[in-house]
């Protein structure tokens, strides 16, 4: 089924929601020492690790892009127009796809599982988020 009429300035907005979110997830304010504990690195060191922090962004943002896009497809597909019914579409694929996937990377890495819980808890939100105003601003 083709998608006509893509709103590309919801998908933008859309696609901003997880680099507002990640500023607020990741800072003081919420899990930014759980976090850094779970990767096991001081403040310091993140920040000398980043040579280019403007590329990260960017780089980010385009994922954020790729991400509104194939969810703003679900919600045409499903004929969704309600916040709460987007939010489910994106409740439904970043917990039956990302999550799931993400969870078996981290027992086949042995990664710390406060690291998995703080991560996949902020993408499904993101999701979530998007979902819901994908779904309202056809």
């Amino acid at each position: 089924m083709r998608h006509e009429g893509i709103n590309w300035l919801a998908i933008i907005v859309a696609a901003i929601i997880p680099m507002v979110l990640g500023g607020l997830w990741y800072s003081n304010v919420l899990f930014a020492k759980q976090w850094m504990a779970a990767i096991g690195k001081t403040e310091e060191e993140i920040r000398s690790s980043v040579k280019n922090p403007a590329a990260l962004y960017a780089a980010t943002f385009v994922a954020s892009l790729v991400a509104a896009y194939v969810i703003d497809n679900f919600v045409y597909w499903t004929n969704t127009t309600s916040f709460l019914r987007g939010m489910k579409i994106g409740a439904m694929l970043s917990i039956g796809v990302f999550a799931v996937g993400a969870y078996q990377t981290v027992m086949f890495e042995f990664r710390r599982r406060e690291l998995y819980t703080i991560n996949t808890a902020y993408n499904v939100v993101c999701i979530v988020l998007m979902g819901g105003l994908l779904a309202v601003w056809r």
